[in-house]
Parts: C-alpha cells; sequence; structure tokens
C-alpha cells in the first residue's frame, strides 16, 4: 500500500512539475511589444483574456518608476474591467501601427483610445508606447463610475457560482442574468405600486382627487422603469459579459431612460394644463381658455424636442452638430415658411395684447363678424351670412381692429323729419316728448343723449335723434330700436305732427268747394300737450 501511495505522489509530482514547467516555458517564450499604439493595446487586451490570461504581461503597458508591478497589474485589471463593463469596443485593427504617431488635435505622441474618455491615453515614453503616470489616477475615476459605492468587490464572489460554460457564458454570469431579471419584474411591480399610493395620497391632499387616476396615476408605471433602468444599468458591469453584448444592452437602456423621462413629462403637461384651465375659468376673458390647448401644444413639442435630443445623445450621436445643421436648415426653413411665421408671431400678439375675446363682434376691413376662435395660423371669423372666414394672424394683427364687443352701449343715431307746416310750438312739445321717450325706455342710456331740432332741409324740419342703449347683443339692440321707433310714431300720431318726406306739395288755397290740406292747430298748445300727458299716461300703465 506504501509503494503505491509512493508511486502516485511520485507520478502526480512529475506530472505536476512538467505543467509548471512548461507554463513557465510558455511564459519566457511568450514576448510583448509596446512599440507603436497597436502593439501596446494589443499587450494589454491581449494578455487579460481567458486564453492567454498572463496579468504580469499585460501590466507592462502600465510599467513606471514610481508604481510597483502589482499596482501595474490592478490598474490594467481594473482599465479592463471598467473597459468590458462599460461595453466599449476597441477597434484594433483601426488602431495606428506608427512608432512615431502623432497626435493632429494636440501635435503630440498620444493615442486616445476611446473619444468617451480623452483623458485615458498612451503615450510614447523613450521607445515604448506606455500609459503615462496622469492616466492612471483617471483610469480609477472611470472604475468608480462603472462599479459604484464598491460593487466591483461583487466580482470575486459571482464567479464562485459557477466556472461551467453554456451557450458561451459561464454558469455564475447566467444566474445573475437570471437574478437581475427577477428583480427588475419584482423591483417594477413594487415601485409602480408605492409611487401611486404616494402620488394619490399627496394629490388627494391637494384636493385633486377627482383627476388623479386619470392623470396623476399612470406617470407611476414610467416611474419605476426609469429607476430600474438606472439600478440595472448600475449592476450590468457586474456580469462581464461579452463586451458587444454589454454594448447593445447599454446602448438600449441608454435610451429607455430619457425614452421614459419623455412620457412623465409628456403626461405632466396635461396635469399643468389642467391647472392652467382651471385658472383660466376664473378669469373674465375667454380669450385665454384658447390659450391653454396652444400653451398644451407648445409644451409637448417642446418635452418631445428635448427628450429625443437626450436620447440622440445616449446613442453617441453628435448633438452639436445635428444642432448645428438644423440651424442652417432652419435658417433656409424660416425664410420659406416666413409667412408661417408672421402668423405665429401674430398670434403671440393677439393673445398678449387681447384686442377681442372669443365672441366679440369685430370689423376690419372685409372682416365683419363674430370671434370663435384663435389659433396659431388664423383666426376663425362667423360672419353674418353664417359662413366662416380664416384670417391669417398676421395679416390681423397689422390691421385697425373694430372691437364693437367692447362697447359699453350701443349707438342708435336717426334724423325725424317733420313738415314744415308745423308750429314752432308743437315742435318744442314733439322734442319734449321725444325726450321723455328715452328717459322711460328701461335699457337706454339716461346720462347722455342729444335730440335737438337740427337742420332744416329742403323739405322738412330735421330732429337729431341721438341715443344710446345699455345693452350686450345685436339683437337686444334691434329689439330695442323697434320699441324706441313704434314709440316715436305713437306720439307723432297722438300730437298730429306728420312726417316730411321729399315731396313737391301745391297748394290750392283758393280752390273752389275744396279744403284746405294745412291743419288747423290750436295756437296755445293746451289739447296737444293734454293729449301727450295721456299718451305717456297709457304707456306707464301698459
Amino acid at each position: 500500500m506504501k509503494r503505491i501511495i509512493f508511486v502516485f505522489v511520485l507520478v502526480f509530482g512529475s506530472f505536476s512539475f512538467l505543467i509548471a514547467e512548461d507554463t513557465l516555458q510558455r511564459r519566457q517564450t511568450i514576448k510583448y511589444n509596446l512599440t507603436s499604439p497597436y502593439h501596446s493595446l494589443v499587450t494589454f487586451l491581449k494578455f487579460q483574456q481567458e486564453d492567454t490570461y498572463f496579468p504580469r504581461l499585460s501590466a507592462k503597458a502600465f510599467e513606471q518608476k514610481t508604481i510597483s508591478e502589482e499596482e501595474a497589474i490592478e490598474y490594467a485589471t481594473k482599465l479592463k474591467q471598467a473597459l468590458d463593463g462599460r461595453g466599449i469596443f476597441i477597434r484594433i485593427d483601426e488602431v495606428p501601427r506608427n512608432s512615431r504617431y502623432v497626435d493632429t488635435l494636440t501635435g503630440k505622441h498620444t493615442y486616445v483610445i476611446s473619444s468617451e474618455y480623452p483623458d485615458i491615453y498612451l503615450e510614447r515614453i523613450g521607445n515604448r508606447w506606455l500609459f503615462p503616470e496622469e492616466t492612471l489616477p483617471e483610469i480609477l475615476i472611470f472604475h468608480n463610475q462603472v462599479f459604484p459605492f464598491g460593487t466591483d468587490r461583487l466580482l470575486e464572489i459571482l464567479p464562485k457560482l459557477g466556472s461551467r460554460k453554456y451557450a458561451g457564458l459561464y454558469l455564475w454570469q447566467l444566474i445573475a442574468i437570471l437574478l437581475v431579471i427577477i428583480f427588475a419584474i419584482a423591483a417594477h411591480k413594487i415601485l409602480t405600486y408605492v409611487i401611486e399610493k404616494l402620488i394619490f395620497k399627496s394629490v388627494k391632499k391637494m384636493g385633486y382627487d377627482d383627476i388623479a387616476e386619470s392623470h396623476f396615476i399612470p406617470i407611476a408605471k414610467p416611474i419605476s422603469i426609469l429607476i430600474v433602468s438606472i439600478v440595472i444599468i448600475a449592476f450590468l458591469p457586474l456580469l462581464q459579459l461579452p463586451v458587444q453584448a454589454t454594448f447593445y444592452i447599454n446602448t438600449v437602456i441608454k435610451a429607455l431612460m430619457p425614452l421614459f423621462g419623455t412620457v412623465v413629462f409628456y403626461k405632466l403637461v396635461d396635469v399643468l394644463c389642467l391647472y392652467f384651465e382651471k385658472l383660466a375659468g376664473k378669469t373674465e376673458t375667454t380669450l385665454d381658455d384658447q390659450l391653454v390647448p396652444l400653451v398644451r401644444k407648445v409644451l409637448k413639442t417642446f418635452v418631445v424636442v428635448i427628450g429625443g435630443l437626450f436620447i440622440l445623445q445616449n446613442l453617441n450621436v453628435n448633438v452639436t452638430a445635428l444642432l448645428a445643421g438644423l440651424s442652417i436648415g432652419g435658417l433656409a426653413f424660416a425664410l420659406a415658411a416666413q409667412d408661417s411665421l408672421k402668423n405665429f408671431f401674430g398670434s403671440l400678439m393677439i393673445f398678449i395684447d387681447k384686442p377681442f375675446k372669443i365672441g366679440h363682434w369685430i370689423s376690419s376691413g372685409d372682416i365683419d363678424g363674430t370671434v370663435e376662435e384663435v389659433g396659431f395660423r388664423s383666426t376663425r371669423v362667423r360672419t353674418f351670412r353664417n359662413s366662416l372666414t380664416y384670417v391669417p394672424n398676421g395679416k390681423l394683427a397689422d390691421m385697425t381692429i373694430d372691437n364693437h364687443g367692447l362697447r359699453e352701449y350701443r349707438r342708435f343715431s336717426t334724423t325725424i323729419s317733420i313738415t314744415y307746416d308745423t308750429p314752432p310750438e308743437l315742435i318744442e312739445l314733439f322734442v319734449e316728448g321725444l325726450n321723455k321717450i328715452v328717459e322711460t325706455h328701461p335699457e337706454t342710456r339716461k346720462d347722455f343723449y342729444i335730440i335737438r331740432l337740427n337742420d332744416l332741409g329742403a323739405s322738412s324740419l330735421n330732429i337729431l335723434f341721438y341715443i344710446f342703449f345699455d345693452v350686450p347683443t345685436w339683437i337686444d339692440e334691434l329689439r330695442c330700436r323697434e320699441e324706441v321707433l313704434l314709440k316715436i310714431i305713437h306720439l307723432a300720431e297722438t300730437l298730429e305732427v306728420r312726417f316730411a318726406f321729399p315731396t313737391q306739395t301745391l297748394h290750392m288755397e283758393t280752390f273752389p268747394d275744396k279744403l284746405s290740406l294745412t291743419p288747423v292747430y290750436d295756437a296755445k298748445m293746451n289739447k296737444y300737450r293734454k293729449q301727450m300727458l295721456d299718451f305717456f299716461n297709457k304707456q306707464s300703465q301698459g
């Protein structure tokens, strides 16, 4: 038995010695090259791979006089972990192989390994391309960004869950992916429930519980997805997935984060506009009621545009160059669409100056009707023919607008013509009666009106009848006109005052057996005054 054990130990020791000697020989035969940016990156990356894992050789690109070999290995390991965790794929074939390569921007012998992190670069020191001392602190900062709160310590624990490979991934990676999926689903459900409860209670305290379910509660789901996405981004580097897989997953999540943020703010615009609608409902003017839908459209457009820019930025699109290109194209667009822009700014001037309200009767040039709606481009006016007129706001803002809807009183001016054979005393009495008609009517302005014998016409004595009605609409004005005109006619009939019209009368005063058409008036006017008093007594009783 002892002999068997001795033989087994001898054989196992010899085999281990051969393996160790073979490994040592392989390490001695493997060469590294630091003569160009390409060779230095190949050295750094190649000896960090699973099949060719020789960290001491990988650390050759970090060797400095001021740091030890162990520290160089730590920097190499952390940089590789950070690059894999962030999904940064270095296209090694595009790296220059010129040993005297010069960066065109700085004019120095430097090469930035990734445009996302310009502070981490290779520099020609002597005849070798190395990561200089200035980049070492940046590597630690980069590593802490990828693995915040010391989560990189989990990389020492997770691989112990299983080292076998399935579908190109280690068992521990598959277990970790399963745990992340379970966590994401559970966290989303829990966060949605908690956020809904918090929002509902907060909104109920503010007195908006009637709109909480329709407007506030739908915000909970995108908020919870946004929070879960942030957590996944933080823990994704721990999976140490293949670089390309990490890159695509990172890209998708980074694009989804601003997308869900845009959804949240898009829904909040509706909530904000509900508040604006309540404020607009408390004001007397109706123009701000039309302003709220315009504000909603502008804010939603703004949210979508800003959200789109964030999404493009997270997809590594050069937003600055895009905006510069859009500004040039926008100039051409503005020149082509200057009429539309003029109408847009005209609508802003209408909302600022408020020359009319919805429902006002306005007239300006060929425009004559009631305002129904004010839009971004045009104002809709309902004419008295019941047709619709669309007036460009740019044109309307430059026109002189007569707003009949802002009248405090509605003027009524006419001329009452009576015959020349009316005695002066009767004219005075008739004018007195006209004044009394205005004073007794319930819807006339009492502090200012003019009723005077105004003109000696060609065929009549003309009385100016200039009054105002205190009524809100044109229909009420027509009704009041009819009432006043009928009273004037009845008064004239009562006083035997005749209305004149353009005629030629031939008087045959001496024609035999014919009576004169000229009435005979009572010189003292007593009869007519009594008749006028009886007339107004009947009017007041009726």
